[in-house]
């Protein structure tokens, strides 16, 4: 398949996160591990994609299933929590930095928005171990960044702006989380994964 420029512009910025991630000089937000992840009480505001069970099932015999072998203590997400994050509006945090009236307009926003845009592809093609989890990463059809500029440009209006601080929020592209890191495990798994992950 042959990458559009599109699709190159992506592949920079997430090539560019790996370096930051490598430098550990990151420029872009991150959630900070916590010990408890099932009773996590901190919340975030976004939208999000659940894949189809087809999808599902393959990330979870491929890669999944082989690391919960390998260290089993990890937080895991199930099939049914695998997710695709299509636009963050507020960051995780306790107490939530947004109200239920600021939720209630951003989906009436997203109703409005999404509809008139066109489905994309996605093209999975990495894994990338950030600082607290191991995310599969991927490019899209240029719909995506049409879609998100879109959101954006709304939200502001609704002054309920993203608050998230991106390496380039130029081109937006997919990821999707498989597990979390928790803190105390993970130099260990680290070692284990490194010469599996070229990251």
């Amino acid at each position: 398949m042959k990458i559009t420029a599109h699709q190159q512009n992506q592949i920079k910025v997430i090539d560019e996160i790996g370096q930051q991630i490598k430098k550990n000089s990151l420029r872009f937000s991150t959630v900070s591990p916590i010990d408890d992840y099932e009773n996590d009480p901190r919340i975030s505001l976004t939208n999000v994609h659940f894949p189809n069970e087809k999808l599902t099932k393959i990330i979870q015999n491929a890669f999944i299933n082989p690391l919960i072998k390998i260290h089993p203590n990890h937080y895991f997400y199930s099939n049914d929590s695998l997710h695709m994050t299509i636009k963050n509006i507020r960051v995780v945090s306790n107490p939530p930095q947004f109200t239920q009236c600021d939720v209630k307009h951003a989906k009436n926003i997203f109703q409005d928005v999404i509809p008139k845009h066109n489905k994309f592809y996605v093209y999975f093609y990495r894994l990338m171990l950030f600082p607290h989890n191991l995310s599969l990463i991927g490019t899209t059809d240029p719909e995506l960044n049409k879609i998100v500029l879109d959101l954006d440009n709304r939200l502001k209006k609704a002054n309920i702006p993203d608050d998230k601080q991106y390496v380039n929020s130029q081109f937006s592209f997919p990821t999707l989380p498989s597990f979390v890191l928790l803190h105390q495990l993970l130099m260990n798994l680290l070692k284990k994964l490194k010469n599996c992950l070229n990251t």
